[in-house]
Order: structure tokens, then sequence, then C-alpha cells
């Protein structure tokens, strides 16, 4: 495989990792950025651009771009955590404070932390909305706002898989009159010089790869393991929250859809390069190149302080949520306890360290069954972990 790009010296293990998923645990074509203290100190890029790609096909180039999935989510939450920094959204409030129509069926004593942290109540939607209609975010803002919560607000957690986007998504438009997707561009990744969209540009479309389903190696080597049979369960079950959350859009969309694309779903179809991943995490925990940081110090222990854990009703495993952002735990390993981020259902992930000044960034074409633990994406933070151990 031939991998191009470049490691600062004592961070090579990374591509060792890196060459390794390609020969090994099956990877098409992906990339890797890690940023330290605000530096870049891997950049790394191989294979296909498109996930059915062959060697003759469109190599990765750097500066390919990916839709990340429900890493997304982690930019979502920061657009509303800025809000709060800047004293326009009050985490306390309800809901209904900003956005009066979701004062119904129950949902009055909703609050805004309780959105972030996927303790709203509302991962399903009675009537899913069809590609089409999820894009809108009219009707979409009109479908959370109208349902009954599966649980008291505030007092249960379960992953928001889809309705995440339209509860992000509006609170932003209510607050700032512009869609999350343009706030996200001018407020978020045009300071940083971060490549991400959230609805992509029409002139961005010739950098992003063809995405799609793919199976790990037989010859991989890797654990084989079974889903404990309470998850297998869930999933199976049509009338399940489980199923019924990650099918809150039906039919699910054709992610390689130039209109899905350019639609802005901040719970699911962001598109970035590894670098914009990981530059945007740099950047909320320090000064990246050209002085630009987001998030104060209070912000982000804000936003990684537990407000969920145990037991989630939609992915039937233990899971922790920060306001907004995935915690270290064991259904999601970050780099360190210390660390916060979002994984992408299948492939990508993004998160910062705090401790360790350390940001990431993977992104892939291949997508497997994984839904908060991909191993390349894990093979890759062991290589970081090894690389920051022989360091010291």
């Amino acid at each position: 495989m031939n991998v191009s790009g470049a490691v600062a010296e004592g961070f090579e293990p990374v591509r060792e990792a890196f060459v390794r998923n390609f020969e090994v645990l099956g990877d098409r074509g992906a990339a890797v950025a890690v940023y330290r203290d605000g530096h870049k100190v891997v950049d790394l890029w191989g294979g296909a651009r498109d996930v059915d790609g062959t060697a003759d096909g469109a190599p990765w180039e750097q500066g390919t771009a990916q839709i990340v999935r429900s890493a997304t989510k982690g930019v979502a939450a920061t657009a509303l955590l800025l809000l709060h920094q800047r004293g326009e959204l009050d985490l306390d409030a309800p809901v209904g404070t900003y956005w009066p129509e979701y004062k119904a069926a129950g949902k009055e004593r909703t609050l805004v932390r309780h959105l972030l942290a996927h303790r709203a109540g509302v991962p399903v939607l009675d009537r899913p909305l069809t590609p089409a209609e999820a894009a809108d975010p009219d009707l979409g803002a009109a479908a959370v706002a109208a349902q009954a919560p599966a649980w008291e607000p505030g007092t249960d957690h379960g992953y928001h898989a889809q309705t995440y986007s339209w509860l992000t998504g509006e609170l932003v438009r209510r607050i700032t009159g512009r869609t999350i997707g343009e706030w996200i561009a001018e407020e978020i990744a045009g300071p940083v010089g971060a490549d991400l969209w959230l609805g992509l540009p029409p002139a961005q479309r010739a950098r992003v790869g063809r995405v799609g389903q793919v199976d790990a190696p037989a010859q991989s080597g890797a654990l084989k393991t079974r889903p404990k049979p309470a998850v297998a369960a869930a999933y199976a079950d049509p009338a399940s929250l489980t199923r019924r959350a990650f099918a809150a859009i039906t039919p699910l969309p054709d992610e390689n859809d130039p209109a899905y694309r350019a639609a802005a779903l901040p719970a699911s179809n962001g598109i970035a390069t590894a670098d914009g991943l990981a530059r945007f995490y740099a950047s909320l925990i320090g000064e990246v190149a050209g002085g630009v940081r987001l998030l104060r110090p209070e912000t982000v222990e804000l936003a990684r302080g537990e407000q969920s854990s145990g037991p989630d009703r939609v992915l039937v495993v233990n899971t922790r949520f920060g306001l907004g952002p995935m915690l270290h735990g064991a259904a999601s390993p970050l780099l360190s306890p210390a660390s916060f981020g979002h994984p992408g259902r299948g492939g990508a992930l993004g998160l910062a360290d705090p401790r360790s000044g350390i940001a990431f960034g993977y992104v892939t074409n291949g997508f497997r069954t994984s839904v908060t633990a991909d191993p390349r994406a894990q093979a890759l933070l062991r290589a970081v972990r090894t690389a920051l151990a022989a360091g010291r």
C-alpha cells in the first residue's frame, strides 16, 4: 500500500498502524490526522478515493473528503456550546424558551442540556420522514416538536441517532436566524480553517469520494465477537427504540446522492477531511496555527462533564455523554479518560484530549457494522498512545 503524507518524529507508530489498516483490516481509502498542542504531527492518506475504486481508479489525495456520519454530532453540539459561551443560549432554559412549538406532547420541561446529552426522550418519530422530507428543516423541526417523548425528558438517556439533526439545527436557527450549516461554515469551519461542511457546496463536490458498506476481511485476525443477546434482539425488533431511532429517516438515504450531501443534517451527513476533523477538535482545546481557539477552558470542562451514563435505551449498551460529545468508556473507547469527541457509525472518529493536547481525525470510505468503536480507528488510537508513551 502506497501511503502518502508525513508524521513528526516519534509518531512513526501511527504510520505503521495506518498501513496495517489497509494490509490487514481491509481499509479501501482513508486518511488520519493528529494535532498536538495546535500543531499537526500526523497527516496520512492512502487507497482509492471511492470505496468501489480499484488501483486504476482515482487515488485518495491530500484534501479528499468523505461523509463522516455521526461524527457530525460533535460539530453540531459545539455550535450550541459556542452560543452558550457567547451568552445567547442558556443550557438550563426550557427548549420552548427559544422554540415555542416544542412545548407540546409532554415536552414542556425539556431543557436545552437534555437535547445535547441525549436525554430529551425523542429518539424516534411515530411517522418516519423520507430522505426528501428529512432534508427540509421546517418539516424535520415540526416532526420532533409534535412528537411525544418515549420517556420523561431528563430522567434517562438514549441515543438520538437521527432526531439530533432537527433538535440542534432548529435551536441554532431560532437563535441566530441562520441555518446550522451556514452558522458552522461562518463561525466554526471558516475561522478555524477546517475543511468540513454541513451542506456540501457545489464547488467542493469533486473532492468527495463514494462511500459504502464493506465487510472486514476474514484473514484480519481481529477477535470475532458477537453482540449481547439484548443488543441483537433490539436491532432485530422493528418495534424497538433501537430500530425506530435509526429508521427515523426511511428509507435510508443514498449517502452518495448529491442532493443528500447538499442537505444539512447535523446528526449524520457532515463531510470532512481527516485534517478538517482533527483541526476542528484542536481548536476546541487550544490555539491552532493562526491563533484561533473556539472554546474557552471553562466551556471545554462544561462540555466534557458527564451528563448521561449507563444503559442507553437506544444503543442497549452503556454509554457516556457530556453536553454533546461522547465520553471515554467501554462502548466508545477514546484516547484517554480525559477525551471527548464523537464517532461516526462504521468508521469515522474525531476527538480531543485536553490532558495530552492531542486532537485526532480519521475518515474512511468503507463503513463497517460497528456503531461506536471501529477497529481501524481504535488501532490508530493505540498507536497514538504508544507514541505518547515513548515520548515521555
